[in-house]
């Protein structure tokens, strides 16, 4: 529980003519918001909604309030209040502190008292964690693998050795991070391996999905920037680099040495080739496929959108044929060209040319 005075203080939002004792007790939607709930309005679209909520407070813009039958909190930008306001409702119990009696832990690890390490966790030699770090149940840290300050690490999440997280991560559960790389060197008999020798390194206040899979780099270190966020079921490859504030939704994947820049997007199910350089600011919609470097920033797109079956077979034959068609068209241009050139050149369309030879013939 929460009062709507001391919500106002955490976001720094002017106060309200109402009363400031008044209890929240929850965050949800406009619908079905009710008496003791805190909800939000970031879209004009939802003004309907607005009006008939039943909600204790909603939080919105100054130029919609007047439309709100409850008490309000008048924010520049509602969404990002609001991600403020859900951290004082998370029902997550604290970590306890200190090590689970079934954790396995080396002992040349270094565990400050302030952590805390979950039942069936394994710490490798020389893993050194950070204060207030949570290692989940079932976790693995591999040898000289490194935790800032205040990391969390959800349940049965794998750090290989030497892998580096800084301060304020999240790891979401079964995720991997510091596994090989795809890296083989075709043989007569088959594929030889190449052993991966860099690590991953990872900034501060980075936020790892479920499911995802990190590769450590082949000989440079695969580097995630400051304030990452990735959505689950991500795969990025070997000696990629990932700038600061980037997004990256769910299955997308990047192959190997890869370098993006700087506040890029990617949606869900982007793929990005190998040995590519993205600027800073580039953005990619849905199941996009970056075959090439990106050098502008801006928004970019690829793929044949949805259709019935019918039409997407026609369409699919066409496509097949795009090559023909093409021959076709430059055949016909060069045609039309020297049919019109010889037209042009002709005695009876060059008066010049045809009076000269009138005179001549005269």
């Amino acid at each position: 529980m929460v009062t709507l005075g001391e919500l106002a203080a955490l976001l720094g939002l002017p106060p309200e003519d109402t009363d400031s004792s008044l209890e929240l007790h929850d965050v949800a939607p406009l619908e079905r918001a009710g008496p003791g709930d805190l909800a939000f309005l970031a879209d004009r679209r939802f003004l309907s909604t607005l009006r008939e909520t039943r909600a204790a407070c909603v939080i919105l813009k100054e130029e919609w309030a007047d439309e709100s039958p409850v008490p309000v909190l008048r924010a520049q930008d509602p969404y990002l209040a609001y991600a403020r306001a859900s951290s004082l409702f998370d029902r997550q119990s604290p970590a306890p502190m200190g090590v689970h009696p079934s954790a396995v832990v080396d002992p040349s690890a270094q565990v400050p008292s302030s952590a805390s390490v979950g039942p069936g966790a394994c710490l490798g030699p020389k893993v050194a964690l950070g204060d207030d770090v949570v290692i989940g149940a079932g976790c693995y840290l591999g040898e000289g693998a490194v935790l800032g300050r205040g990391t969390r690490l959800a349940a049965n999440v794998v750090i290989y050795h030497g892998v580096v997280l800084g301060e304020e991560c999240r790891v979401h559960a079964s995720t991997v991070i510091g596994s090989d790389g795809f890296g083989f060197a075709r043989k007569p008999d088959g594929w030889e391996k190449i052993h991966q020798l860099g690590i991953v390194r990872i900034g501060d206040r980075v936020d790892i999905g479920a499911g995802v899979t990190i590769d450590r780099g082949a000989l440079d270190d695969t580097v995630i920037e400051d304030d990452v966020i990735i959505d689950n079921q991500v795969h990025i490859a070997h000696n990629c680099t990932v700038g600061p504030r980037t997004a990256i939704a769910g299955c997308v994947g990047f192959a190997g040495s890869t370098s993006v820049g700087a506040d890029c997007t990617f949606a869900g199910q982007v793929g990005v080739s190998g040995h590519l350089e993205i600027c800073d600011n580039a953005h990619f919609t849905g199941q996009a496929r970056v075959a090439k470097s990106i050098e502008e920033p801006g928004s970019y797109s690829s793929g044949a959108p949805l259709d019935s079956t019918s039409v997407w077979r026609r369409n699919a034959v066409r496509f097949s044929q795009l090559d023909a068609l093409h021959r076709r068209v430059k055949a016909l241009e060069k045609a039309l060209e020297e049919a019109l050139e010889t037209t042009t050149t002709s005695p009876a369309n060059n008066p010049a040319k045809s009076g000269a030879q009138s005179g001549e013939e005269s």
